[in-house]
């Protein structure tokens, strides 16, 4: 009997090539590799939760200067600071949400409360080491802009005013960091007032405010000095700090959380409805009041709200943080914050400067007074986003140990500094 001849059998598919195309699978490799490694790197007892709010708050400081901020075309070229909150009223709204520095002062305080109740050394040295970490990506990032401003002037030809309107931007956001050195100054003396009084160690501070407001604000207001408004500043950002004390000693219970947010949010109705406080807790060009610079009262009843808000939603955010696809976002920002703080405006100036000499463009250099330019804006976003990921690629090491850097250069780098400094405070 004949048998047929077997079927042929297909020859194995060569087997892919590394230097092949690129399918997602292989594109995402290195992300889950990062993702995997961060997770394996995370110690057991690292609060989350905690990370996770200071996160979410420093994403609100760029993400805040990026959606409120814009820039005019004067006739010589020159790009000059804009808000679109002075034409569109009801953005105000956003702001409430986007001024999230009552939530960083809040984590400051209970993460240097943890740290100093576990440091071994001397006060002396622990202060030391925090006010390093603060002060060298400051340092770097004014010293870079102290040798780029002579060069974009001789060098590109871009205008004094657009130098000015720069420096303003870069210097902005600095503030913060003089005040949250001076905060992190006091934490020996905020941690023993938490462990006397509690929650209630931050009542005097919000008094203060209270009491300054209503002589700057009140019938009293036209006999006061315009000076009397700065005494606001340090209690005013200390309120939170002083929170966070108390909540990283262990002193503050969700009933007390509970009653920081309904206060909070009480006190804040009360200040718009009532006794007429900007809605705005940005600064608005061409409005006489401000809530933020100095604070206003109407900045720590949102500073409780917001406080209150995160004590009690800790347990449920630090149970989605333990998704490491969750988690690993939250250790790159943490690790990157000074570069976030420092450089985010240079990675919006680096879009819109050299876009200034093509004329007026959408949503980056023109009057932010209509919705095409609010939708032009949040189409920006990530390419100011990508530049500053770019940027951060070298600036982050300015957050590292200066190992390799001598006195003389240190030196030199404190100088440039300060001629910055000197440029930026020197243009009111």
């Amino acid at each position: 009997m004949k048998t047929s001849a077997p079927a042929a059998t297909p020859a194995p598919a060569p087997a892919p090539s590394p230097a092949g195309p690129r399918t997602p699978a292989r594109a995402l490799a290195p992300v889950k590799a990062l993702v995997r490694r961060i997770e394996a790197g995370t110690p057991a007892h690292r609060d989350r939760a905690v990370d996770g709010l200071r996160a979410l708050a420093l994403l609100a400081v760029p993400t805040g200067h990026w959606l409120l901020g814009g820039f005019t075309l004067s006739g010589d070229g020159a790009i000059h600071n804009a808000s679109p909150l002075a034409a569109f009223g009801a953005l105000a709204p956003a702001s409430w949400v986007l001024q999230m520095l009552g939530i960083f002062f809040l984590v400051g305080g209970y993460a240097s409360a943890l740290s100093f109740r576990r440091w071994t050394g001397t006060p002396r040295a622990w202060l030391g080491g925090r006010l390093a970490r603060l002060g060298r990506p400051v340092l770097g990032v004014t010293a870079v802009w102290a040798v780029l401003l002579p060069l974009l002037h001789h060098g590109f030809g871009v205008p004094v005013d657009t130098l000015r309107t720069a420096s303003t931007l870069v210097i902005q956001p600095l503030w913060f960091v003089g005040v949250y050195t001076v905060v992190t100054a006091l934490t020996p003396l905020c941690v023993r007032a938490a462990r006397r009084f509690g929650v209630w160690a931050a009542a005097p501070l919000l008094g203060s405010v209270a009491v300054v407001d209503f002589l700057r604000y009140g019938p009293y207001a036209d006999a006061v000095p315009s000076w009397l408004s700065l005494l606001n500043i340090l209690p005013g950002w200390l309120f939170a700090y002083q929170l966070g004390a108390a909540w990283g000693e262990g002193r503050v219970r969700r009933r007390h959380a509970r009653a920081l947010l309904l206060g909070g949010a009480a006190l804040f109705a009360a200040l718009l409805l009532v006794f007429g406080y900007p809605a705005s807790m940005v600064g608005v060009p061409g409005e006489a009041r401000t809530n933020s610079h100095p604070p206003s009262l109407l900045v720590l009843a949102l500073a409780a709200l917001q406080s209150g808000a995160a004590i009690l939603l800790r347990d449920r955010l630090g149970r989605w943080l333990a998704r490491p696809v969750l988690w690993a976002p939250v250790v790159v920002i943490n690790l990157s914050a000074m570069t976030i703080l420092c450089w985010h405006q240079t990675a919006m100036l680096a879009a819109a400067v050299p876009a200034s000499y093509l004329g007026e463009v959408p949503g980056l250099v023109g009057a932010p007074d209509s919705v095409g330019w609010i939708l032009a804006r949040l189409a920006w976003m990530p390419v100011f986003a990508g530049l500053l990921v770019l940027i951060g690629r070298y600036a982050r090491g300015f957050e590292s140990p200066w190992a390799r850097t001598g006195p003389a250069r240190r030196a030199l780098a404190g100088l440039l500094a300060t001629g910055f400094a000197v440029f930026a405070l020197g243009l009111a």
